[in-house]
């Protein structure tokens, strides 16, 4: 199986909406352009940024067919799977490599907690349901409240054959090099989950990042990735000492709220939070903007 395009930085791409929360098919086409320019190496469907929670099975299916017509393979599409329900993200993870998803990511469960006999019943139905497409594991427990285990993960990619690589969004670096060490023998790709630890990552071994950040800041996110690669190590650290700030700016805000604000202040133009969420207020989008001033993105 063909992995060898699972690295460097993939975005979680915002799914930008009207006033009346429909997809704003324009904006996503632009967002799209400018994240590929910017020299990103891919593009994940319905990650935690892309509201993947607010939409329905049908609006998935169109926003995919949109993304995939026009990214028209420039990079892949990989298709994010976080609902609770199996059969569900069965449903959904063929309905992505039917439209033409290369690669698909699985979060575990939210709100309920399973046992690990449950949560690697889960993840392997879903993997076996599309066998011949490579997978990727998404462990975030800030999000779900339950981390996924070494031994979990370990088990499933030493048995599962097409769960080739994981995000990990722990923010712990000591769990991120166990991932990475433990599952090196079967050439296990971990990326980086963690906006401020890209640079980190890189050096314990991670191929990658799934970087919010590259929704507006694509260039400099990317420059992070290929300045390490380059060898230019200080170069990537200082990307990564630019990036920093803005994005803990951003914990001010409820989530997802502020990557949509940040894209709106750079020019993307993707529209409100879908309802309940609302942009962030007023002084914190000063902040926002002023920490794009301050990092010389924005006049």
């Amino acid at each position: 199986m063909d992995t060898s395009f699972i690295k460097g930085i993939i975005v979680p791409i915002l799914t930008p909406v009207t006033a009346d929360e429909r997809l704003d098919e324009e904006a996503l086409r632009s967002l799209i352009d400018s994240i590929i320019d910017g020299g990103c190496s891919g593009i994940l469907a319905f990650g935690s940024n892309g509201e993947f929670y607010m939409l329905e099975e049908d609006e998935m299916e169109s926003i995919l067919t949109i993304m995939i017509e026009h990214t028209a393979g420039r990079v892949p599409i990989y298709m994010g799977i976080g609902h609770i329900r199996t059969s569900k993200c069965i449903r959904l993870a063929q309905m992505g490599v039917r439209l033409g998803a290369k690669g698909v990511s699985i979060l575990q469960p939210m709100f309920i907690k399973p046992t690990e006999a449950e949560l690697k019943g889960h993840i392997t139905a879903i993997a076996r349901s599309v066998a011949d497409t490579p997978v990727l594991l998404y462990n975030n427990p800030g999000r779900c409240g339950y981390a996924m285990s070494q031994d979990l993960v370990e088990e499933l990619a030493h048995s599962v054959d097409n769960i080739v690589g994981m995000k990990d969004s722990s923010g712990d670096m000591t769990q991120t090099i166990e991932f990475i060490r433990r599952n090196a023998d079967v050439g296990f790709k971990v990326m980086c989950g963690k906006d401020t630890l890209i640079y980190s990552g890189f050096c314990v071994g991670a191929v990658g990042a799934v970087c919010s950040t590259a929704n507006y800041l694509p260039k400099l996110v990317c420059s992070i990735y290929e300045k390490y690669q380059e060898g230019d190590l200080a170069g990537s650290l200082q990307a990564q000492w630019a990036l920093n700030p803005i994005r803990l700016a951003t914990d001010k805000s409820s989530f997802p709220v502020a990557t949509k604000d940040l894209a709106n202040l750079i020019g993307q133009k993707v529209g409100s939070p879908i309802l309940p969420n609302l942009p962030s207020p007023k002084a914190q989008m000063e902040h926002l903007r002023q920490m794009l001033v301050d990092g010389g993105f924005l006049s």
